[in-house]
């Protein structure tokens, strides 16, 4: 089911959701210039450390190899961040609502989250 396309689709809506949260997070928390610079910098810094530190043989490039325990580690930090930036903003029904998503595709991604666990840099 991992490899589905749709839980494909569904794992791609929801790292754009969680972008989409970081920058309502970085809009209301900023103020006057800063606002433009939270609402763009985080979700940006976020996506390029998203797309820096990959696992080996999964799919895309992986311009800084990391075993998988970091790389999940590295995804519950994100999608942590995104849901509590979500309830910080004032959004809870928006959080609980993505937070619930959030386990049904991590469950329904049950094989590639025990994959990932088994790979290691040696």
């Amino acid at each position: 089911m991992s490899k589905h396309p749709i839980n494909l689709g569904i794992r791609f809506l929801l790292e754009l959701a969680a972008l989409a949260a970081m920058a309502v997070w970085g809009w209301q928390k900023g103020e006057d210039w800063l606002r433009y610079v939270f609402a763009i910098g985080i979700p940006l810094a976020a996506a390029i450390i998203w797309g820096t530190f990959r696992v080996p043989k999964d799919p895309g490039n992986a311009p800084v190899a990391v075993a998988g325990a970091v790389r999940v580690s590295l995804e519950l930090v994100f999608f942590g961040f995104s849901t509590w930036a979500l309830a910080n903003a004032n959004h809870s029904t928006l959080a609980w609502a993505f937070a619930i998503t959030i386990v049904l595709h991590y469950l329904a991604s049950y094989e590639r989250i025990i994959w990932l666990l088994s790979q290691s840099l040696h």
